[in-house]
């Protein structure tokens, strides 16, 4: 198949159906309302038209010979170089199931036959949130780079200053513009989380699956955590289980989850001590299964239960003056989620905290 050639447009619409006549109905209605369509007839030609030139939107007949529509839309939404397109299942048949298709990554079902005018109702609405989805990337992209920038020049400024380049600062100064760095360093790391998130959020997030030893990882990132609990006279300590070492998974993402929580842990503990340790994770039946669970707790201030019911939500900062930005444990639920775990916590105010992150060793 050769794919069509598509003029800039925000209008751009896929259908895809067996049968001839059904795309020419479908090409007729939308049509009359500007947009411009392209037609295929199975789910390959979709799928390669798809990945030349990505439509703002696909309609997609579920009955099809080789290929049906869940599968389509199953292969649309595991393609992380894509960006989002929302997807109207049409279907005759009325057994023809809705959570399945919703399940595999559709927005919308209409079944046949329907009328022109709700097709094109539906069309619209999604193409609503199609340009409402892009202008929020196009947002987040513009704000993280034009408030990055003019960040990190300052960071290199001050530590240039504080390095007496432009001559010998007093201690009084010196002490400010520290403050000041360490003021800039943390909306730089709010601003990094930030984009994680939206990369995560959009489907953008590519991981790279790796086996490697957890128990390094963990003793890495408890090398690197150990001045700041010393700082505050906590001890640091680790119970690491001997057969729950070896993991599949991007490592460099699961650093990310650790250094968050064990780096939370410190932050919300004044006494006592902070522990990580790894084991294997057991079903409800009570059976070994091959899951790792690694557990981080503190003996901290604890987390009031009405934090808790929404600690990983996106921007739902706790009710304690500590509390952050409200980023890092969705983005470390986010992480868990993409490797096929989950993240739970349980606590009690003034008794501490425990985070536990439970993932398949393999997938």
């Amino acid at each position: 198949m050769s794919v069509v050639p598509i003029p800039k447009t925000t209008n751009y619409i896929l259908a895809v159906d067996d049968i001839p006549d059904n795309l020419f109905l479908i090409k007729l209605a939308l049509e009359q309302e500007g947009y411009n369509v392209v037609l295929v007839g199975d789910g390959s030609m979709a799928l390669e038209q798809i990945e030349k030139s990505p439509p703002d939107l696909v309609l997609l007949d579920v009955m099809m010979p080789k290929m049906d529509g869940y599968e389509v839309t199953r292969r649309i939404r595991a393609n992380s170089n894509l960006p989002y397109i929302p997807i109207l299942l049409i279907t005759a048949h009325e057994q023809s199931s809705l959570v399945r298709g919703l399940d595999s990554g559709a927005d919308e079902f209409i079944r046949k036959p329907f009328q022109i005018d709700e097709l094109q109702a539906r069309v619209r609405s999604l193409l609503r949130l199609k340009h409402s989805i892009d202008q929020r990337e196009n947002f987040v992209r513009c704000l993280t780079h034009d408030l990055r920038t003019p960040l990190v020049a300052a960071d290199r400024m001050l530590h240039l200053i504080l390095q007496g380049v432009f001559g010998e600062a007093s201690p009084e100064l010196k002490k400010a513009l520290e403050n000041i760095i360490s003021n800039n360093q943390n909306l730089l790391e709010m601003l990094n989380t930030l984009l994680e998130v939206h990369h995560y959020e959009v489907g953008e997030k590519t991981l790279s699956f790796i086996n490697f030893n957890l128990a390094e990882l963990i003793e890495e990132v408890v090398a690197q955590l150990t001045p700041l609990a010393e700082a505050k006279g906590l001890e640091l300590r680790m119970n690491l289980a001997a057969d729950a070492r070896e993991i599949r998974g991007d490592r460099l993402e699961l650093r990310r989850v650790l250094t968050n929580l064990i780096g939370n842990a410190i932050k919300f503990t004044d006494a006592g001590f902070v522990e990580v340790r790894s084991s294997l994770s057991s079903q409800a039946d009570g059976k070994t299964s091959d899951w790792v669970a690694i557990e981080v707790r503190d003996t901290g201030i604890g987390i009031a239960p009405d934090d808790l019911e929404t600690i990983f939500e996106r921007f739902r900062q706790g009710t304690h003056k500590r509390f952050g930005h409200g980023l890092g444990l969705h983005l470390c639920q986010q992480i868990a989620q993409r490797h096929h775990g989950k993240i739970e916590v349980q606590s009690e105010l003034n008794r501490g905290s425990i985070f536990t992150v439970r993932l398949p060793m393999n997938f």
